[in-house]
């Protein structure tokens, strides 16, 4: 999904009042046994072996219904092929468009690295359901998400939306997750993995990265699937 102008100044925006507001104020696992989770030096969640040949990272949205769509149809196969096989690394790392997204990308940080992912495929498999409250949502609801400090916002979309009920699944208590909604570091952390993805030119979600390299209409698992099978031979 293309990144709008008001997306980008969204990110922009979170950076700058992080600065400021904050300091004042269960899915099932796609294989038996998972790979190790690693969290990079950026912040992003890894799956598969730190030495692995080729490194996928993913720029991904939990807004964004093509991400879904991606995570339902690549994990088994990746898992349980490349990564599995030590032939590859699969890295998640965060794009923010939008309030909502944010806050479940903080929820899904906060929590151990070890659950990490399942959280991950969680808020994006009942992308359906949450989306069909926020667009059910009065204006009137949705001012709570977009105006006042930062701190509060995320409170109010993970109350609303009962995203503090679905991270408690997982090993995020209430009281965890608003310890890391008040968490500077942690949100400028994850402010930046916006930022860097920017800086490679990545603006669509979900976009990838090959070894380093910036995959050019890459936006689906079919497509990826088929640049990957070149460059694993």
């Amino acid at each position: 999904m293309r990144l709008s102008k008001l997306s980008l100044l969204w990110a922009a925006t979170l950076a700058v009042a992080g600065t400021s507001p904050l300091q004042a104020a269960p899915a099932k696992p796609v294989a038996k046994a998972a790979p190790a989770v690693a969290v990079s030096p950026v912040g992003g969640h890894v799956l598969g072996r730190a030495n692995a040949p080729h490194k996928l990272v993913e720029y991904m949205s939990y807004t964004c219904p093509h991400c879904a769509h991606f995570d339902a149809e690549a994990s088994a196969p990746l898992q349980l092929g490349p990564i599995a096989q030590g032939k590859l690394s699969f890295e998640v790392r965060h794009l923010l468009r939008d309030p909502l997204d944010v806050t479940m990308a903080v929820l899904t940080n906060c929590a151990p690295p070890a659950r990490f992912f399942p959280l991950h495929h969680k808020f994006l498999a009942d992308q359906p359901k949450w989306m069909a409250v926020v667009q059910a949502m009065t204006e009137a609801q949705m001012q709570r998400w977009n105006n006042g400090p930062m701190l509060e916002r995320m409170r109010a979309i993970a109350g609303d939306l009962k995203f503090y009920d679905t991270a408690a699944g997982f090993g995020v208590s209430r009281p965890q997750a608003d310890a890391c909604f008040a968490n500077e570091a942690l949100i400028k952390r994850i402010v930046q993995q916006t930022r860097d993805a920017q800086t490679i030119g990545v603006d669509s979600t979900p976009s990838f990265t090959l070894d380093g390299d910036l995959m050019k209409d890459a936006h689906d698992w079919a497509s990826v699937q088929a640049q990957l099978g070149k460059a694993l031979k």
